[in-house]
């Protein structure tokens, strides 16, 4: 694809990396871009907390000059990234959403934001987030609340807690950015704001240095504009890291390759009719054309029936981290002097009745769940879901005492991997979404199956009106 005439915001990050590696884009002129787009548009897009303008540029003359003398240290030398607010970089502050924190500057840096550093990439900046990255429908009373960017005149969720990332990723303000999910996080935004995103399997990606909410469920992943970028960087961020024991003993990370083979001989499971209602119907209608158009690309599509409610599953993974983010947190929610978001301190206070046993009887239910649902999936490849149940609604409209992760908790309580893609447009222009869950660490088969689907369709390459 020619970028002469192409602004390189407007670029996805796999051809930001060939452009620039032929030499016929400057890492400066994309960090100038980005930099100029989010002067532009981020004082009301509210994407990030703070913006490395002077840091960027000058990583950026570095990585031009190193790549003019021959000396790329890869295909993301001079690649920009978005970080979630979550995430330790040595000297910066990380807030975690949190105005108790806004003072909170970091002493050492995140291995996943090691590698992506020295991979050569430039970040940013840092993105908002629901406070502690307690919630789905990505608000924050006190820190503010990112714009959906696809509807210029009403404020609508954008997804949360990575709120901030998928806004910037999808205002094209960053390439791609880094979220974290717990009960959704990645894939909620991913929905709302038209993006690709990929929640990983516990252990596939370290968490060192990335400040906790549920330890036991937190996964970091790629928030990207297809699935060609969040499997680049996906690739770049996993792997073991012996600050996290989590990581250790893993299966290896499979090829690039893997994800181009196409779903031929694929089985992938159509969700339960009894897990369509209180859908909408534009999502619903979003769903079965996915499932048919990976139909038509040589999957079969199989019918199995789960062995519980996906609400079910919902309610077991609120129970997991309510407890440990309780224990976490519990010196910050039970300081009524404190400046707590009044949706978030509810949802960890709810920790605060969960006895050991209730907690420890919890694990030992996700343990059966994890074996019951194996079985049920049987030899698919694959279970298809809608990631959300609507399209992204008004914030007037949210009841925050309700979480939208209907679709997306039990693949956390289940320690499965799951990839969220666009699906389609609702009538009034909003995004719909299609997520792909598979076994854990299975990423590579998740990532194939998303890859083709966006051979067959174009909805990822669909962008906000420019007036967002």
């Amino acid at each position: 694809m020619p970028t002469v005439h192409t602004d390189p915001a407007l670029l996805e990050a796999h051809i930001l990396s060939a452009e620039i590696g032929a030499r016929r884009l400057s890492p400066v002129a994309v960090v100038e871009a980005l930099l100029g787009r989010i002067a532009a548009l981020d004082s009301r897009l509210h994407a990030f907390v703070e913006v490395y303008a002077d840091e960027a540029r000058l990583a950026a003359e570095a990585a031009d000059k190193a790549i003019r003398a021959g000396h790329r240290i890869g295909p993301l030398h001079g690649i920009p990234v978005a970080l979630k607010d979550l995430i330790e970089l040595e000297g910066k502050v990380t807030t975690g959403g949190s105005e108790v924190w806004r003072n909170r500057r970091s002493t050492y840096t995140a291995t996943i934001a090691q590698r992506m550093i020295a991979a050569g990439m430039i970040v940013l900046g840092k993105t908002h987030t629901v406070e502690f990255a307690m919630g789905g429908w990505g608000t924050n009373q006190h820190r503010g609340t990112p714009w959906n960017p696809w509807d210029p005149k009403t404020a609508r969720t954008p997804g949360g807690s990575s709120s901030g990332t998928g806004v910037a990723v999808a205002a094209r303000l960053a390439p791609w950015g880094i979220g974290t999910d717990t009960g959704g996080s990645v894939r909620l935004p991913a929905s709302w704001c038209g993006l690709t995103g990929l929640k990983t399997t516990i252990g596939r990606v370290s968490a060192f240095g990335i400040l906790p909410l549920s330890p036991s469920l937190d996964t970091p992943g790629p928030m990207a504009r297809s699935v060609e970028d969040a499997a680049l960087l996906y690739r770049l961020i996993a792997g073991p890291d012996p600050n996290d024991p989590r990581t250790l003993g893993r299966p290896p990370v499979g090829s690039l390759e893997t994800m181009r083979r196409g779903v031929r001989g694929l089985k992938l499971a159509r969700m339960p009719a009894v897990e369509r209602d209180h859908v909408a119907a534009e999502m619903l209608n979003a769903y079965d054309a996915a499932c048919d158009t990976l139909a038509r690309a040589g999957a079969e599509i199989v019918e199995i029936a789960l062995p519980r409610r996906l609400s079910d599953y919902t309610e077991l993974t609120g129970r997991i981290i309510g407890a440990e983010s309780y224990f976490l947190l519990s010196h910050l929610i039970d300081d009524q002097t404190l400046p707590i978001d009044d949706a978030v301190r509810p949802r960890i206070a709810s920790g605060r009745g969960v006895s050991a046993r209730d907690y420890l009887g919890a694990l030992a239910e996700q343990t059966r769940a994890k074996a019951e649902f194996a079985a049920a999936l049987g030899d698919a490849d694959a279970l298809l879901t809608p990631t959300t149940t609507t399209a992204a609604i008004p914030l007037e409209a949210v009841d925050q005492s309700t979480t939208p992760a209907h679709f997306t908790r039990f693949v956390n309580a289940l320690e499965l991997c799951a990839l969220a893609v666009p699906s389609g447009l609702t009538r009034d222009g909003l995004p719909l979404s299609l997520q792909i869950v598979c076994r854990g660490y299975d990423e590579e088969t998740a990532l194939r199956i998303g890859w083709a689907y966006q051979q067959q369709t174009d909805w990822h390459r669909r962008q906000p009106p420019e007036n967002a």
